[in-house]
């Protein structure tokens, strides 16, 4: 457990009046995101068979939540870790057609996360993912993206401040863009997250671009991709320098999604080809799914982000160490 507390901390908006922002800062940005990207708000499982192949596996370690139930007794479902094959999926089979999307409310438990200011094991995230064609797989096509998103987010900032106005933490007003590779060029001694700590204070919101194949210096992952969904050359995530807490807060995990070519070369640096077996991936290898871009972005984590709030339980409602829980209202940091 990784606590920061920051000093004379003030929530600045009662619980009730958190809650209302809370309300707002969702309902106003899932509208303003899906009209700027082209986005249909659609429904979406909490749970999946495993024999699908359809979870995410995140780094490949974590054990999803998962039962069975009375009338398929001999198949295995698992609470979601997040949505990103399925999505493209989705596309498929309702028809989408270029250059349309969808986005959905995503609800998530990963039971065997590390819990901090910014990590629950409940995790809300808006979900989506467009149509592209196989040619606009570049990064051109994923930084234009990128810098439509931080349009949304920099919009929804002046929107919070005019109805909390003594509550929004005001953010940078640019985006900017660089790979691993090159933050492990410039700070070969630092973590891949002290690195991601080191830029975000410099430049404010920073595109990490490249994550899940190995750095050259290293020869480790700056950090751990599922191979069978973000095509690792095109993938990256949304930090912001957070000065309430002193550090990196990542908004975004988003990316152009594998071909079948980058799908099998990841497949393999990961030992996992034995996935290539599992109906998503079967069809992914034949070429029988859209060229997408997709990510999610966390919900609780934008309205902490817009309200400067020093917790992510204090807009979300999970569960907590009992000390944890303590230190917090020791402090004025309000949890739900």
């Amino acid at each position: 457990m990784d606590l920061v507390i920051p000093q004379d901390y003030d929530p600045r908006l009662s619980i009730r009046e958190t809650e209302a922002a809370i309300r707002y800062i969702r309902e106003t940005f899932q509208d303003e995101f899906g009209k700027e990207l082209n986005l249909q708000r659609m429904s979406a499982p909490m749970f999946v068979e495993k024999s699908t192949g359809l979870n995410d596996n995140l780094n490949g370690i974590e054990q999803p939540v998962s039962f069975t139930m009375k009338d398929m007794p001999n198949e295995t479902v698992e609470i979601v870790h997040s949505l990103a094959k399925w999505k493209r999926l989705a596309l498929k089979r309702y028809g989408f057609g270029m250059h349309e999307g969808l986005y959905t409310n995503m609800n998530a438990i990963r039971k065997e996360e590390d819990l901090d200011n910014f990590h629950s094991i409940y995790v809300d995230q808006w979900d989506w993912e467009k149509v592209i064609s196989k040619d606009e797989r570049t990064e051109e096509t994923l930084k234009a993206t990128v810098r439509d998103i931080f349009k949304v987010i920099k919009h929804m900032e002046h929107e919070v401040w005019y109805k909390f106005p003594q509550a929004v933490y005001h953010l940078p007003d640019e985006i900017h863009f660089v790979t691993t590779q090159e933050l492990e060029d410039r700070w070969p001694d630092l973590t891949p997250m002290e690195r991601e700590d080191k830029i975000a204070k410099e430049l404010g919101a920073v595109f990490v671009m490249k994550i899940g194949d190995k750095l050259k210096r290293s020869g480790k992952p700056h950090d751990g991709r599922a191979p069978d969904y973000d095509d690792w050359s095109l993938n990256g995530d949304i930090i912001f320098w957070y000065e309430p807490l002193q550090r990196r807060i990542e908004i975004s995990s988003m990316g152009i999604r594998v071909s079948p070519e980058s799908m099998k070369y990841q497949l393999e640096q990961a030992h996992a080809t034995d996935r290539e077996k599992l109906p998503f991936h079967k069809m992914l290898l034949n070429d029988e799914l859209p060229y997408t871009i997709g990510g999610g972005i966390g919900q609780s984590r934008l309205c902490m982000l817009l309200l400067g709030k020093a917790h992510v339980g204090e807009v979300q409602a999970s569960i907590w160490p009992e000390d944890m829980i303590k230190k917090c209202e020791e402090n004025h940091i309000q949890i739900l």
